[in-house]
């Protein structure tokens, strides 16, 4: 009989593609993770992970198992929930996924009023991009992703995931002091063309925006620095070096010399709650929801 604890264990790395992505998501250290591997290789008599460069490859014979593992980890996923069902409390592990500023601006409180109504449920967090996050809730390893999309750029939602809209998230143009467009009260977005902009890297779901609706508007955006937070991005703004447009969700206070203006028509993510459809059932999937829908206001 094969140990679930290490069917997961293969699952995850195989979700995540490395040792290190795997014990991330699971809260285990890397070290764990290759133990657990390496006892399942002793289990089944065959040979699961292969060194490639500095990391790790699964073999032919691990994508099969681990495919298998999903569905195992389904049927026990549906086991818990009917038994919490039963129960009728919020209980055990749920892991949440959410965005950055999704994560600092509603989750604080989300988290701590569950911490109060359920103290029985071990919520964890990880913070990813939502691609990402859709990802990982279609396929297992995390329960619940808190997720941000574009009306022009909207997020690819698999089958079996269900959706709850929290409203909509106004960006505004941030910029320097001085800056000529500061003198503006709105600014039109063909007045945003060639400016030197800060923008998060490629593959994030609010740079594919930008250069969208810059491309629509007749130009290639210039981004002269690629910067993932949002906080750093302001504070290259406030030194002068670009320009740059930041939702207002989580946003601290601006620094002196650096003024925000609103911008037409209005940019705006859309954010809202992904989890399986199989679990909307489960009490701590509803408690988190209501929770969430509190924090939104």
């Amino acid at each position: 009989m094969m140990d679930l604890g290490r069917l997961r264990a293969l699952h995850a790395v195989a979700v995540h593609g490395s040792v290190g992505g795997a014990a991330a998501a699971l809260g285990f250290t890397p070290s764990a993770i290759s133990q657990q591997i390496a006892k399942l290789e002793r289990e089944t008599r065959t040979v699961l992970l292969e060194r490639q460069g500095r990391g790790v490859a699964l073999t032919d014979a691990a994508r099969a198992l681990a495919d298998t593992a999903q569905q195992v980890l389904a049927l026990v996923e549906q086991a818990e929930v009917t038994l919490e069902e039963q129960r009728g409390e919020a209980v055990g592990r749920l892991v949440v996924a959410a965005f950055a500023t999704g994560a600092r601006g509603i989750l604080p409180g989300a988290l701590a009023e569950l911490r109060e109504r359920c103290p029985e449920l071990d919520v964890r967090l990880l913070e990813v991009d939502p691609y990402l996050a859709a990802e990982l809730v279609a396929r297992g390893e995390v329960d619940l992703a808190l997720v941000q999309d574009w009306p022009t750029v909207p997020l690819p939602i698999q089958d079996g995931l269900s959706r709850l809209d929290l409203g909509l998230d106004p960006v505004d143009l941030l910029l320097p002091a001085g800056h000529p467009l500061a003198a503006l009260a709105v600014v039109p977005v063909g007045r945003l063309l060639g400016q030197r902009w800060i923008s998060v890297p490629p593959g994030n779901i609010c740079h594919d925006w930008l250069v969208r609706t810059l491309r629509e508007a007749g130009e290639e955006p210039d981004v002269i620095y690629q910067v993932g937070e949002f906080e750093t991005q302001i504070a290259l703004i406030g030194a002068g070096l670009g320009i740059g447009l930041v939702p207002r969700l989580g946003r601290a206070v601006l620094p002196p010399g650096v003024v925000a203006r609103p911008v037409v028509p209005e940019p705006t993510r859309r954010v809202f709650v992904l989890w399986r459809t199989r679990t909307s059932r489960r009490p701590a999937i509803t408690a988190t929801l209501h929770a969430l829908q509190r924090q939104w206001g």
